[in-house]
């Protein structure tokens, strides 16, 4: 057994479905993790069941909501170590005829999905490249690689949280850091309970905790969990605009 120190990752948004399954995939490996949410009882439960599960683990909690952006720097100092790599797996869906009539709502989305991680990941990047060496990934969506009717206030701010981790990925290319842009596609979790999925195109929260943690050894810049989807978002994105407006998708 090696004596180095294991290595830590930071996970943002850690008892999500997403969240839970990428945080024992790393407890798998023996990682020290820290889970990160909003919720410090649902925490607390998460950490005890993954320390149960995967002996010698050491899972820990932080509580942390993505919409008190002005806490981001205090608590990334108040960490014990800064990680080796930070994982945000933050989103929340919203409802979409909901967010049209209701801008308190719609705020609530697009700050939730792009604002909130997207700040936080930028006070990551700095201390980051201080050290440099580092790896950030970012949980973005299929749904912001073009707007629907269906969903754009969602798709928006999973839009501007691709073209951020693209532009983030750019900034620190030569500094060390690597930065990764996750598109899960549809996923079966507790946001995705009730809605009617086509099996083809839906992965299970352990295979996009497996692409994740892939990354530790293999670095990738932007992975689509089914692979298919990257031909599937080609073809949408493609569709001329006066065709694309009488397509209900």
């Amino acid at each position: 057994m090696s004596d180095a120190p294991a290595k830590s990752v930071l996970l943002v948004g850690g008892t999500s479905d997403i969240g839970r399954a990428v945080a024992s995939a790393y407890a798998a490996r023996g990682w020290h993790v820290t889970l990160a949410a909003r919720n410090p009882e649902a925490a607390d439960r998460e950490a005890a069941d993954l320390n149960a599960r995967h002996e010698g683990a050491r899972v820990e909690t932080r509580t942390l909501d993505i919409l008190e952006t002005d806490a981001f720097p205090g608590f990334l100092d108040a960490l014990p170590t800064l990680p080796d790599t930070v994982v945000c797996v933050v989103g929340a869906m919203g409802e979409q005829a909901r967010a049209e009539r209701d801008p308190a709502h719609a705020a609530e989305v697009l700050r939730t999905n792009f604002e909130g991680p997207a700040l936080l990941l930028e006070a990551v990047a700095g201390r980051f490249a201080a050290r440099g060496r580092g790896l950030i990934v970012g949980i973005s969506s299929v749904a912001g690689d073009r707007g629907r009717a269906t969903n754009y206030v969602y798709g928006a701010g999973k839009a501007g949280f691709t073209a951020y981790l693209s532009g983030l990925r750019n900034r620190l290319a030569k500094s060390g850091v690597h930065v990764a842009t996750v598109k899960p596609g549809f996923v079966r979790t507790r946001m995705t309970e009730g809605m009617d999925l086509p099996g083809p195109l839906t992965a299970a929260p352990a295979t996009v905790a497996e692409r994740i943690v892939a990354l530790e050894d293999r670095p990738r810049d932007v992975v689509y969990v089914l692979r298919r989807w990257r031909l599937v978002m080609l073809i949408i994105r493609a569709i001329p605009e006066a065709i694309f407006k009488k397509l209900k998708l």
